[in-house]
């Protein structure tokens, strides 16, 4: 991560992940955005998809919450913003541009956020 931070990019970088050590890059981003869903929504999403069958058996679903209640509290206390995905795709992807856009001075108008 730390070579990847180093290199200069044309244009921006998003990195998506989730891990222990995540805060000690938070100081070399300038956003730091969490996608979240609430719980009913996620369950659908599981039920409906047919690309990864992980989380369909209850027990999996005990541990994809459990996972939940115990980072995304702390995820959303560093989050610079969170969107919630219950919103189409496309929205998603222009709010995640707009707080790029910000960052960088770019007109950020396209997505008001909640």
């Amino acid at each position: 991560m730390d070579a990847l931070l180093a290199q200069r990019v044309a244009g921006w970088l998003f990195v998506a992940a989730c891990a222990s050590n995540q805060g000690s890059f938070y100081d070399r981003f300038d956003a730091v955005v969490l996608l979240s869903v609430p719980r009913d929504v996620m369950l659908q999403r599981i039920a409906t998809r047919s690309t990864n069958h992980f989380g369909k058996r209850a027990h999996e679903q005990q541990r994809i919450f459990a996972d939940l209640e115990a980072v995304e509290p702390l995820l959303r206390a560093t989050s610079t913003v969170e969107i919630v995905t219950t919103i189409p795709v496309a929205d998603v992807v222009d709010a995640v541009e707009s707080i790029a856009g910000r960052a960088d001075g770019r007109s950020a108008t396209r997505f008001n956020m909640p």
